[in-house]
């Protein structure tokens, strides 16, 4: 009986792309699938026929060599019935379509394997690391050397494990694959391999100083280079500065936290700064100048007008924090008025200003308290009519 056409098997064109290749297997091996179809011999027919068509198609090598010359280009092997072809791939049934579920699902499994079935490296773990700067280190940026004690690679024997002359053989448990696999029902479930440690390798003779780890703990100083501008929470990333890995597998991640410490004078906000200013009630009334800080430890003058009232605020242009990879670039400082009422007057000043309150009633000086007496005036009329 001759073979049905692979691409009509599946439901497909000759030209169809990779995806429509696979999202039409899937969607038929769903429907054929033996365990939704528990005995009927039709079913399980067109689903091993389904995995023979879609293990040549979705191979470009043997796709291309079928579109050239047909079945007759697997002839040798005596069709994919069973067993293994001289091409090295597997045969249909429930093991193939088990390989092919785990190659599109293999992410949301969480398969510790590649496609081909060979163990992942087990990378190191990645690493977090507190710092703390002062606001005026997060405005220039800074270079700071840190010390963390973890994994790290095993000098005696450069990170295999194995004692120095002697190496590691496959795993007779998971023939090297690091995982170990069972079918149940639809899914195929896999597990770390506990003979190898999930690595596909056995040591024989360990070595002596990491007992086959492949590392050892200590404490090494590492430079972190922090950019001016930086934000509270920025998280830096030192790649390969985390945990060694296992026999030898690349190192993990150092992840640095910038935590940036409050202020004895700024107040940040992204890339502005504010700063409030206490000024005596006299250099609010008639005016003057005050001197503030900057961030970067210089002083700069601000002009106070005549009549600055409580809570007015001022904006020095370009005089904020660094903005982070915009070189040369800084925000703005504000400063906010606080307007200070003396206290502990002499007998003197208490006339002085009796005769000043007098002299601003008549000449309405105090516009805005004058204003809020009248508006409170009118509510208690409302009152009393």
């Amino acid at each position: 009986m001759s073979k049905r056409d692979y691409y009509e098997v599946l439901g497909a064109q000759k030209g169809a792309s990779a995806d429509e290749l696979k999202k039409a297997y899937r969607k038929l091996a769903m429907k054929y699938h033996p365990d939704q179809n528990q005995g009927d011999a039709s079913a399980e027919k067109k689903f091993k026929e389904l995995n023979e068509a879609y293990e040549v198609l979705k191979d470009p090598q043997k796709r291309a060599a079928y579109d050239q010359l047909g079945h007759s280009a697997f002839d040798g092997s005596g069709g994919f019935g069973g067993g293994r072809s001289h091409s090295g791939f597997h045969g249909g049934g429930a093991a193939g379509f088990g390989d092919i579920f785990e190659e599109m699902f293999g992410d949301f499994m969480g398969g510790g394997q590649t496609a081909s079935g060979r163990s992942r490296a087990q990378k190191g773990n990645d690493l977090r690391y507190d710092l703390d700067l002062s606001l005026e280190e997060a405005f220039s940026g800074i270079q700071k050397t840190i010390s963390i004690r973890a994994a790290v690679s095993c000098e005696d024997c450069n990170g295999s494990g194995a004692k120095k002359g002697s190496g590691s053989t496959t795993c007779p448990q998971c023939h090297g694959a690091g995982v170990q696999r069972t079918q149940q029902g639809f899914f195929t479930m896999e597990r770390p391999c506990s003979a190898c440690q999930a690595t596909g390798q056995i040591i024989k003779d360990p070595c002596v100083t990491c007992h086959g780890q492949g590392r050892t703990m200590k404490s090494r100083k590492i430079k972190v280079s922090v950019p001016a501008g930086v934000e509270d929470g920025t998280r830096i990333r030192l790649t390969g500065e985390g945990e060694a890995g296992l026999h030898g597998a690349p190192a993990g991640d150092l992840y640095v936290f910038i935590s940036i410490q409050p202020h004895r004078l700024f107040r940040r906000s992204g890339e502005h700064l504010s700063f409030q200013v206490t000024i005596p009630m006299a250099t609010a009334i008639i005016g003057g100048e005050v001197e503030v800080p900057t961030i970067e430890g210089g002083k700069t003058k601000v002009k106070i007008p005549e009549g600055t009232q409580s809570g007015k605020q001022f904006r020095l242009k370009e005089k904020g924090m660094s903005i982070m990879r915009q070189s040369k670039r800084r925000g703005d400082l504000y400063i906010k008025i606080d307007v200070e009422t003396p206290v502990n007057l002499t007998l003197k000043q208490k006339e002085l200003i009796k005769e000043f309150d007098t002299l601003s009633k008549e000449h309405n000086n105090s516009p805005s308290s004058q204003s809020f007496s009248k508006k409170l005036k009118d509510f208690w009329k409302t009152f009393k009519g």
